[in-house]
């Protein structure tokens, strides 16, 4: 019996050993020539450039004719294959009207022939092919076979293709591998050249095998010794980057403190060592476990927390070996700092006029080295999982974070480029850093506000830096998830009233407790088989009055002195929803005035996520003082695509014309009901898509802050009449590509070209 999941398991984990990517290839024919007892198996991969399928491995062919045999899309099985992008199963390849025949591979003497084309994400890869001396066609059970091996295979062989393609590029008078490109996620934005610098960890807290004591006094020593120079480390590395960042970045390394002094992390590794485990044994245990419970999180902010226990656990047993990371005196020149899990005292080693660039090869947009190289305006490429080695130190390279790229020994002519890119965007820079105070208006006089989207105390002050007139998305679930329980009422008016004080009188739009789909609290599981279509945002919070009710409260008690509040409702599907709300809002203010508190009713507002809110929004807008378009989710719900599922993102657009026709729906509503309307989430701070957004009317736009300048950019560089023409154009066009192209070379003749990257 075949069975390709054991196959591809033992694919997979002899892949792991291997140093050159083209053994890959050698490794998948080979496996599955002997499982399948067939006499060959063969691998062509499609060259993008010539759109030739290339015979790149087999085994039961001449060997002479790998690397040589390239066939045109329908030229012989392969070809036919490829052009339909469907299975062949014959049992007499010769009979075949497409079959050709190449005489330096030796394929008379098969007869057999089974070909599965190798598709990944709706692009073809190539084809993987079985033959056999027997005229008989492959059985339905070896036919699923290879389908199953092609369809698993078909990601790492499209990894493979651009490795290999990079692999080829060498300078031909050093024959050094140059221009080699390595992909990864968005961290920060901007673009940087310099010398690679490769964190190097002689002590790694994975690599520590778990081992029993004799003598537990020792250990606890060597524990409390390492805790207490991770805790000095820290306190140094602050001090370095203090005159760099502001103070509410700086907070991150109290985040890190509040770890490295949490009395429940540290008593369980005395538990550990009392039972028997070395000090590191006992370190690795609990940071694990601990590390895992976030990882576990749909929330990708609260996955972002594992990294962060990871780097100190990391920290602690680099002190119990004496261990530093890079010394400072090394580094003399424009640096890219490039590790397996930065953290925030590496970065503090490295003087900050040298640093230009951060690159990690785990974590995400939201890891604090992510946010650190925002707050210091470098930029920063987070995941990049294809390499993994020192190798690459001492290379140079060059940092694309409006791509997440690293490229490394660049060619001259792409070297030239970003030099030209870096010389415009410190330019760009600096042109936007002008614009703090500057009214975001068209050059023919329509006006726009631009808000901030905040949670975390640590954009407060990047907000107001950059000329925000307001927030229009603060998002209240973030404390809730950085407690270990619900925080208490006075907790919340506490964190409340920091930001409706800093923004204070411009108004602050927070949004209710807004949990579940891709948001969870670590103190309150949520288990369900959908949770994007189940219990999350405003239903949670009706369900669960005394904690809608205690947060309401709060967010009036910290809103009545400076009378900048307005409340959000995420996640409105029906109309009852409000009504409710409107009777937890009077009990609240009803219950303050009781106790002495006078308050004044805040303006209301819905969040317009989910296609029944915009076919209810004539209703709706009966019932709130605005209403604010959540981008992200309204795309997803409306495209029914999930934004972080892998084999659909390609799909997730706000470009499709079907968004665009329904938020001018939306606008065309709101304007009839005279409630203003705004978005916020990535559409909001994507160049293109505000020129459309600025020809729909929109009164609003809530940004990061990062974006803010940018955006104001756009609006303030294009004429109203200009966009609406556009949009115009737009709606008659079928298609986001055509769309997107059209915006594209109108930012081009903006002379704003530089913007398209950012919003890349």
């Amino acid at each position: 019996m075949l069975e390709p999941l054991k196959t591809l398991r033992e694919i997979f984990q002899a892949a792991a050993d291997l140093q050159n990517p083209a053994d890959l290839l050698e490794l998948i024919v080979d496996q599955v020539q002997r499982v399948m007892n067939s006499d060959v198996c063969s691998v062509y991969l499609l060259d993008e450039e010539s759109n030739e399928l290339d015979l790149m491995a087999s085994r039961g062919l001449n060997q002479k004719a790998v690397g040589r045999i390239h066939l045109q899309l329908g030229e012989g099985l392969i070809g036919y294959i490829a052009e339909h992008r469907s299975m062949l199963n014959v049992k007499c390849a010769q009979e075949h009207p497409n079959f050709k025949l190449f005489p330096e591979a030796k394929e008379e003497k098969f007869n057999g022939f089974l070909g599965v084309p190798i598709i990944s994400f709706r692009k073809l890869i190539g084809v993987i092919a079985v033959q056999k001396r027997q005229a008989k066609a492959f059985s339905d059970e070896e036919e699923a076979f290879v389908i199953t091996i092609a369809a698993q295979l078909a990601g790492p062989l499209s990894q493979w293709v651009h490795l290999e393609k990079d692999a080829r590029v060498e300078d031909p008078v050093t024959h050094e591998k140059v221009n080699l490109k390595f992909q990864g996620v968005k961290g920060a934005p901007g673009v940087a050249l310099g010398k690679v610098r490769w964190i190097t960890r002689t002590h790694e807290l994975e690599s520590v095998v778990e081992r029993k004591t004799e003598d537990p006094k020792k250990e606890h020593r060597i524990f409390q010794d390492a805790l207490a120079a991770a805790k000095a480390e820290m306190d140094t590395s602050g001090d370095l980057l203090e005159a760099t960042l502001p103070k509410d970045v700086l907070a991150l390394f109290g985040v890190y403190k509040m770890i490295l002094e949490d009395k429940g992390l540290s008593g369980e590794i005395e538990q550990h060592i009392e039972s028997g485990l070395t000090a590191a044994s006992a370190l690795k245990t609990t940071v694990e476990a601990h590390a895992r419970i976030f990882e576990k999180m749909e929330d990708s902010y609260l996955r972002a927390k594992a990294e962060d226990i990871r780097h100190i656990g990391n920290r602690i047993y680099a002190h119990m070996h004496a261990v530093d990371s890079l010394q400072a005196a090394d580094i003399q020149e424009p640096t890219i700092l490039v590790g397996k899990d930065l953290s925030i005292t590496d970065v503090a080693m490295v003087p900050a006029k040298y640093l230009v660039g951060l690159v990690c090869t785990s974590g995400s947009s939201l890891s604090h080295i992510a946010i650190l190289a925002n707050a210091m305006g470098i930029p920063a490429v987070m995941g990049l999982t294809e390499f993994s080695n020192a190798k690459i130190d001492q290379s140079e390279g060059i940092i694309d974070g409006y791509r997440g790229v690293l490229f490394l020994n660049p060619i001259a002519n792409l070297r030239d480029e970003y030099r030209r890119l870096a010389k415009q965007e410190a330019k760009l820079i600096k042109g936007l850093d002008n614009l703090k105070d500057e009214p975001a208006e068209t050059t023919d006089g329509v006006r726009v506000k631009l808000y901030a989207n905040t949670g975390l105390q640590a954009d407060i002050t990047p907000g107001l830096l950059r000329g925000a007139e307001g927030v229009g998305l603060y998002r209240s679930e973030i404390p809730f998830m950085l407690h270990e329980s619900f925080p208490s009422e006075e907790e919340q008016v506490k964190i409340y009233r920091k930001i409706l004080e800093a923004y204070a009188p411009n108004p602050v739009h927070m949004r209710t407790l807004d949990i579940g789909g891709d948001k969870s609290l670590p103190y309150f599981t949520i288990s369900e088989e959908n949770p994007f279509l189940g219990w999350r945002g405003i239903r949670f919070t009706l369900d669960n009055a005394g904690i809608f009710i205690s947060q309401v409260r709060a967010m009036l008690k910290a809103g009545k002195a400076t009378g900048n509040l307005s409340i959000l409702l995420p996640m409105i599907s029906r109309l009852d929803e409000i009504d409710a709300f409107y009777d937890i809002l009077e009990e609240a203010i009803q219950q303050l005035k009781e106790a002495g508190i006078d308050i004044c009713r805040p303006k209301v507002g819905a969040m317009i996520e989910v296609p029944s809110a915009m076919v209810m929004l004539p209703d709706i807008a009966k019932r709130v003082d605005y209403i604010s378009i959540g981008s992200n989710d309204f795309t997803q719900y409306l495209l029914a695509v999930d934004r972080n599922n892998p084999q659909v993102s390609q799909l997730f657009n706000w470009f499709n014309p079907a968004v665009l026709r329904s938020l001018k729906n939306i606008v065309a509503t709101a304007k009839a009901h005279k409630i203003p309307v705004s978005v916020c989430g990535e559409m909001a701070a994507d160049p293109a898509a505000v020129i459309l957004l600025l020809a729909m009317r929109m009164d609003m736009l809530s940004v990061s802050a990062q974006n803010l300048p940018k955006v104001k950019w756009v609006i303030r560089t294009i004429r109203y009449e200009r966009a609406k023409k556009l949009w115009e154009k737009a709606q008659r066009m079928r298609d986001e590509e055509a769309i997107l192209s059209m915006l594209h070379s109108e930012l081009d003749n903006l002379g704003l070209g530089g913007l398209i990257r950012a919003g890349a």
